[in-house]
């Protein structure tokens, strides 16, 4: 059963990370995000699956990274947050223009997480860019949109996170946590 398992998606800069550590703080199980660790493991080999260079391998390794990630989950019995989750890679390659293959669409199909899934809007006042995090706030604030859509597209419900700092952010997840 993957009812423990909840989703906080959102575009680049909008705040998950920094939210699913302050819930790690109070005690909630997480799991971390694929895309900055790939990128720091690519970037460290010289390999080329990185979203400005192949974005298709970026994405076949994030496939990789989130499926693995879900099926630890999955072996935990408490509530786990998920920093991005199977479907996110579905987004990443809409966003991209790029062909989704039906392996990935299967696997968001089969890799089922609770249906409430959180999502953290664009918000320009916490928006930073860096060595990892290279896009531009158009970018950011339509990947949000993109992951709305595939996120709805594939049966979940969206909860938008309240433009507020990371304490207030925790106190309405964890709200949500108890009431589910």
């Amino acid at each position: 059963m993957s009812e423990h398992l909840f989703i906080i998606t959102g575009g680049p800069g909008s705040g998950k990370s920094s939210l699913i550590n302050a819930l790690a703080a109070r005690g909630y199980r997480t799991m971390p995000e694929a895309g900055r660790a790939i990128i720091r493991d690519q970037v460290a080999i010289g390999g080329s699956a990185l979203p400005w260079a192949d974005r298709a391998l970026f994405a076949e390794l994030m496939l990789g990274w989130e499926m693995r990630s879900h099926r630890e989950a999955l072996a935990i019995a408490s509530p786990v947050l998920m920093d991005r989750g199977i479907p996110d890679v579905v987004g990443y390659l809409t966003l991209c223009g790029l062909p989704v293959p039906d392996h990935v669409e299967r696997a968001a199909k089969v890799h089922a997480y609770n249906r409430q899934v959180f999502l953290a809007p664009y918000w320009d006042a916490i928006f930073t860019q860096d060595a990892e995090r290279k896009q531009d706030r158009a970018e950011a604030e339509a990947t949000g949109r993109v992951m709305a859509e595939t996120y709805r597209r594939l049966g979940y419900r969206i909860m938008e996170l309240p433009l507020a700092g990371i304490e207030q952010r925790a106190d309405f997840v964890t709200a949500r946590l108890r009431a589910a």
